[in-house]
């Protein structure tokens, strides 16, 4: 009579250990953009070009953090499904190391790299733009909630909610708005203030729109791919190639490939539902042409 081996529950409870450092990198990778940015302001009150570079030195090395910490979001999501690790825990986890690495961070960055130095302290202008990052990470904190919701309850929805499922996310996700705000700083990481009072004040406006408009698509309803399903049913030797290719290319071009890659994520979705609107509309007329044909 054979006998079982005994389990190996150490190894188990090991297991579930692994989404979490990940998931503790994310949070570590906010931390850091965040002092990094407390760091960089002290040279940019100053204004002197040396005070500049070396301001930039430390945005550009807290957008840096920002990519990273996006690429450990990714991990500890995947890994926690392929191991069939997922607890409530590291949900509620992971949405409280998003909302630091990707709520935060990047509207304490916004305020520092743009309108923090540009725009006049006590001017209206200043106050909108204080009241566009705080937006920005209230939107970012009720995506967050609306999303742990939906996967919390995944067949009877809270009333108000959008029924989704796994190959799309209801708003944008919050690591892609912070992504993109740190691909725009590690693509010119030098502060805005250096463009002179004028133009300055131009590029601060439309960073203060594209941060007010990143909070509404988090809190819309429009439709953004997860890529959950990438990779997950063949193993084929083509995902391999592309993603190893893909690494090579952020590697060598990071301040292009990062922000093209989070403009055309956000583009797809828009993109999606404009065609998706225009598919709907002609539906309607080639069905009531069918009707009428004998």
């Amino acid at each position: 009579m054979e006998t079982k081996n005994p389990e190996r529950r150490g190894l188990r409870k090991g297991v579930y250990l692994i989404p979490s450092c990940f998931t503790a990198a994310n949070i570590g990778m906010g931390f850091y953009a965040v002092m990094s940015a407390v760091r960089a302001f002290q040279f940019v009150g100053t204004g002197t070009p040396a005070d500049l570079l070396q301001a930039s030195i430390y945005l550009d090395n807290a957008a840096k953090a920002i990519g990273w910490a996006l690429l450990f979001d990714m991990l500890d999501g995947r890994i926690a499904r392929m191991t069939k690790t997922t607890t409530e825990i590291g949900i509620q986890l992971d949405s409280i190391a998003d909302i630091v690495t990707f709520g935060l961070a990047p509207a304490v960055l916004a305020y520092v790299w743009g309108y923090g130095a540009t725009l006049e302290e006590g001017s209206g202008l200043h106050t909108l733009a204080w009241f566009r990052s705080f937006m920005y990470l209230m939107c970012g904190g009720f995506r967050l909630a609306r999303f742990n919701v939906q996967a919390s309850r995944p067949r009877i929805l809270a009333e108000g909610l959008v029924k989704t499922d796994k190959k799309n996310f209801v708003g944008l996700p919050i690591p892609v708005a912070g992504g993109l705000i740190a691909a725009i700083i590690h693509f010119a990481p030098i502060p805005l203030v250096q463009y002179g009072p004028e133009r300055a004040q131009i590029y601060s406006l439309l960073l203060m729109v594209l941060v007010g408009a990143l909070g509404v698509l988090m809190v819309s309803t429009l439709r953004f791919s997860s890529f959950k399903t990438v990779g997950t049913r063949s193993r084929s030797m083509r995902t391999v190639i592309l993603a190893v290719a893909l690494g090579m290319l952020i590697f060598l071009y990071s301040r292009y490939v990062l922000l093209a890659l989070c403009i055309g994520y956000i583009l797809n979705g828009l993109l999606s539902r404009v065609f998706g609107m225009f598919r709907r509309r002609s539906e309607p007329v080639e069905t009531g042409v069918q009707l009428k044909q004998p």
